[in-house]
């Protein structure tokens, strides 16, 4: 699944009061790892920017008065996001812009277009219920290093998110802390391992490794509350 962290920045929060996109960026990535293509776009609003939303993203009128109008990037847009799954932060927000300004220029919802969308803000609040989530938040909780972030702007938000995505949905840790990408076993043809011709050495615990392998055991009950079955069945 070829996978979109996208995000935008706009003249205000809400597009039918005319607010519009100034700013897109989305960063390929492909088994969870970025290609390095992208799509970046700075685009003219035709309309002047809320002075509180330059204070957030840092992007000022003429800034983008000589770039092309959404209109002349909507079909690039289109065409770089067709079929994609869409990882975004607060996807209601950017979807919402996207719909809206789509349907000016007489295109389709975004979701015609792509594969599906992830809202990491909805993964967040359910992996820590009560906590701030915002993608500041999630950067302190999972050390992804944003000192280069001056302003929340599309490009750089898009590059931390792709770090706070990994980290939300990282399911195995090998045992060198590495983390190891699903495998496809349908892709794979097991044959059955035959050892009878083979001089196996046996290896006999001592009582320590025993007493060791018992308090370990021990421990990993106690933390699944009495529902290990390696120690229950070892005790019987």
């Amino acid at each position: 699944m070829r996978q979109l962290i996208l995000d935008t920045e706009t003249t205000g929060l809400d597009p039918k009061d005319g607010h519009r996109i100034i700013e897109f960026a989305a960063l390929e990535m492909i088994d969870r790892e970025l290609t390095g293509e992208r799509l970046h776009l700075y685009i003219n609003p035709e309309r002047l920017i809320d002075p509180n939303a330059t204070r957030i993203h840092g992007i000022k009128d003429e800034d983008v008065a000589d770039k092309p109008v959404f209109k002349d990037v909507a079909q690039q847009i289109v065409e770089y996001i067709k079929d994609s799954e869409l990882i975004i932060h607060n996807a209601k927000f950017d979807i919402g812009f996207l719909d809206y300004q789509f349907k000016l220029v007489g295109l389709n919802l975004t979701t015609d277009y792509i594969a599906n969308v992830i809202d990491t803000l909805t993964m967040a609040r359910q992996k820590f219920p009560g906590a701030k989530n915002n993608l500041d938040a999630l950067c302190d909780r999972f050390k992804v290093d944003r000192k280069d972030r001056g302003y929340h702007g599309a490009l750089i938000d898009c590059r931390l998110l792709s770090d706070v995505y990994l980290w939300l949905t990282r399911q195995q840790i090998s045992l060198d802390g590495l983390e190891v990408k699903a495998i496809n076993y349908k892709d794979y043809k097991f044959e059955q391992l035959s050892i009878a011709d083979d001089e196996l050495a046996t290896a006999v615990p001592s009582a320590n490794d025993l007493e060791m392998h018992n308090q370990i055991l021990a421990k990993l009950n106690k933390s699944s509350k009495g529902k290990s079955n390696w120690f229950n069945n070892d005790n019987k």
